[in-house]
């Protein structure tokens, strides 16, 4: 068998595959062979990470011919055009990005990654752990800057809330998220798109795209939009119980906020079986002379 040749290099899986299936359409044996790991830090290191298609070496010519038909100008380069799955999430998300691999690999969950048998496939964990950080320091100096006259315990559980894995998976609901993750086969089978901790961890990992294509104020921007309805209702009522959903603690902050009595509970209803039960009560909370009645289970 000739010496394979590569004919056509990208940083993005899923351009190679596509290279791939336009010369094995035009029956031209190729195939694929990964490069090392990318780098999680915002600067272009050429040549790493790529994805390289080779084909035998009595079919290079053939191959860039072909290749070279299906080319076209986009932003004053040369690139071959492929079907852009993520088009709609960027959309979603508000952002283009000019690295299409970092968003490949946001999305890219360890299942995926395992299946790969290039080996060359990365998951998104190490974006995850960036992410995480990015996150926290815009959060951080968001509530810095809008609540200027909270105390740092109160400025502390809010941020918790806003950072937790249940704000993020709402985030990745709402966007889409799930629907673009490449997963592996057995992920795929229970239900991986629709897992709450799954959703979070990519879009943590988003948060890490964004911010090493584009820099901190773009990665602020879409934080800080994600975000404004709860931050909104932070500043309404100085906490954030819609994604906690601890409304018991949240109304004994608020009523020692205001150095009124701690509330009083009384049960009006239970069922289920005894080895599970469920409880409903009423809290009575005396302030400013009224009674404030809440119902919860």
């Amino acid at each position: 068998m000739p010496e394979p040749i590569v004919v056509f290099r990208t940083l993005s899986q899923v351009e190679a595959s596509v290279v791939r299936g336009l010369l094995d359409a035009h029956g031209i044996p190729a195939f694929i062979v990964a490069g090392g790991p990318r780098s999680v830090f915002p600067v272009s290191v050429s040549r790493l990470g790529e994805m390289s298609v080779a084909v035998p070496g009595d079919h290079a010519d053939e191959a860039r011919a072909v290749i070279e038909d299906y080319r076209h100008e986009e932003d004053g380069q040369r690139v071959v055009p492929m079907f852009d799955q993520f088009a709609a999430l960027e959309q979603a998300i508000g952002y283009r990005f000019g690295d299409r691999g970092l968003l490949e690999h946001a999305l890219t969950h360890s299942s995926h990654a395992r299946e790969d048998v290039t080996g060359g496939v990365a998951d998104n964990e190490s974006l995850e752990f960036l992410g995480d950080a990015v996150l926290g320091f815009v959060v951080a100096d968001l509530l810095f800057r809008e609540f200027p006259d909270f105390d740092e315990g109160r400025k502390s559980k809010i941020k918790a809330a806003l950072v937790s894995k249940v704000a993020l998976a709402r985030i990745g609901e709402r966007l889409g998220i799930g629907e673009h993750l490449l997963l592996g086969r057995g992920e795929e089978k229970t239900g991986g798109r629709g897992k709450h901790a799954v959703v979070a961890d990519a879009c943590e990992a988003l948060i890490a795209a964004i911010y090493l294509d584009g820099g901190v104020e773009p990665v602020r921007e879409f934080i800080t939009r994600e975000l404004r309805p709860l931050v909104d209702q932070a500043r309404r009522t100085g906490l954030v119980t819609s994604i906690t959903g601890d409304f018991k603690s949240s109304l004994q902050e608020w009523l020692q906020g205001r150095d009124a009595p701690a509330p009083q509970y009384r049960v009006v209803g239970e069922h289920g079986p005894a080895h599970h039960r469920h409880f409903e009560s009423a809290r009575r909370a005396q302030r400013l002379g009224r009674e404030v009645l809440v119902q919860s289970g």
